[in-house]
């Protein structure tokens, strides 16, 4: 039996009516019940995402693209039918292509006993093993679908999965440790996520080590949470954390100097065996950059601002930083916007790649990639149109992309067109549009425009 948009469109709109039930008891009923639906219709995306693969692979064949571009423009085909990310997207195809593998899981997903997150767990804990090893894996795990916790079942997968080939297993670890870095996501409330991905000895000797801070006096104040993350900024900066308590430091006149602190000092260069210089504490330790976009009305009232790398900031925050600079610790760039429509200041160039102030320029505006649904952090400044169909270098003609989403766009089954302020993506009769970020700060009274571009170097 074949299904149609049209019948799942039913489906649907019968969802709509209101209220489904107002008994307790059938309510949760229907939510067991309509989550095991949604995990089937998780399943037949699966089994459908597989034809869609498979008619790429045979098209790209023919013109001569290899697997490699056909898996990427199928991820963000599926990012814009799913709205979801195109990584997330390749993650799922990936998913989807595993479990053709894994007759117990994908059985499980169509029965809607389990759902997609727990289905990308057991393909992740097994991605390195051969299909038999996978499948064997899959029988070991057979009796956990659907009856157990996430990080159960991926820590029984994870055991199978090590009994069924010990040094692809071992040889798969060195692979994840090629893949340590950290990174920066914004958290609600002004703050960030600050996420180091680490070997695990690594990983739990610096839990340990932020574990072992003690209190810097009897008033204190602070937490063991609120310790452990003050002592993580000055160990990574070299200064302390801005709010971690000042402490007058107590010295005994009458103490000498011990012998072993000899080069404890402040003309101290790092120069030790073993040791370097903190960041930010010897005169050849290098700025930080830091990139901030400032309404004029931030200034003085409460117009928000726009902290490259993170996002919208409140006023109050806006004036903390230029007023206490140098707590930051490096370099703040501050771009100011026009009070009455909050526009950056247009700049082109004729050159064919974009300069370093038009690509920063870009970035400011855009903040993360303009593909629709993605958001990651952009790594290329590209033309929208381009330049051999007459597309300009300039400000109106740039969208700021991360890398793979440039490269997947080259593909000839995707299709972008727009500009600055509306840019579209079409794939297979789907299409989307992401618009250009709203400037930070409201739109004002009209006064005269005056752009301020000033760059400050900050003594560290």
């Amino acid at each position: 039996m074949s299904v149609s948009v049209t019948d799942i469109d039913a489906f649907r709109a019968a969802l709509t009516c209101e209220p489904l039930t107002s008994d307790p008891d059938v309510a949760l009923q229907l939510i067991r019940a309509l989550e095991e639906c949604k995990n089937a219709a998780t399943s037949a995306q699966a089994q459908l995402t597989v034809t869609l693969h498979d008619a790429q692979t045979a098209a790209d064949r023919a013109r001569g693209i290899n697997a490699g571009e056909t898996a990427r423009v199928v991820g963000n085909q599926l990012g814009l039918a799913r709205r979801i990310s195109p990584r997330l997207g390749t993650r799922f195809l990936g998913v989807a292509r595993a479990m053709t593998e894994m007759p117990h899981t994908a059985g499980a997903l169509r029965a809607g006993v389990i759902g997609e997150w727990q289905a990308t767990q057991l393909v992740a804990e097994t991605a390195f093993l051969s299909l038999a090893d996978r499948q064997v894996v899959d029988e070991a795990v057979r009796h956990l679908l659907g009856t157990t916790s996430d990080r159960k079942l991926a820590g029984a997968a994870r055991a199978a999965a090590y009994r069924a080939d010990p040094e692809a297993f071992v040889a798969r670890r060195a692979t994840a440790e090629r893949e340590r870095r950290v990174s920066l996501r914004p958290a609600p409330d002004c703050m960030t996520l600050l996420t180091a991905l680490l070997p695990v000895a690594d990983g739990v000797a610096c839990q340990a080590a932020l574990t072992g801070v003690g209190p810097t006096g009897p008033e204190d104040g602070r937490g063991k949470g609120q310790r452990m993350a003050d002592a993580l900024v000055e160990r990574i900066t070299g200064r302390p954390a801005r709010l971690a308590p000042k402490v007058a430091a107590v010295t005994d006149p009458d103490a000498q100097p011990d012998p072993d602190d000899r080069d404890s000092t402040a003309t101290d260069t790092g120069t030790r065996a073993g040791t370097s210089p903190g960041p930010g504490t010897s005169p050849g330790a290098s700025p930080v950059a830091v990139n901030l976009l400032v309404p004029m009305e931030s200034l003085t009232g409460e117009g928000e601002g726009h902290l490259e790398g993170f996002g919208p900031i409140p006023a109050e925050v806006v004036r903390e930083f230029l007023a206490d600079h140098e707590a930051v610790g490096g370099l703040i760039r501050r771009v100011f916007t026009i009070p009455k429509t909050g526009e950056l200041v247009a700049m082109d160039s004729r050159a064919r790649a974009f300069p370093g102030l038009l690509a920063a320029f870009v970035r400011l505006r855009d903040q993360v990639c303009r593909t629709p649904f993605c958001g990651a952090t952009i790594k290329h400044i590209d033309h929208i149109q381009p330049v051999a169909d007459g597309g300009q270098t300039c400000v109106h003609n740039a969208a700021g992309d991360c890398e793979r989403c440039n490269y997947a766009k080259e593909h000839p089954d995707l299709q972008v067109t727009g500009n600055a302020e509306e840019y579209t993506v079409r794939a297979r009769g789907i299409q989307a549009t992401s618009r250009a970020p709203d400037p930070p700060g409201r739109p004002t009274s009209a006064c005269s425009i005056r752009i301020h571009t000033k760059r400050i170097r900050l003594r560290v």
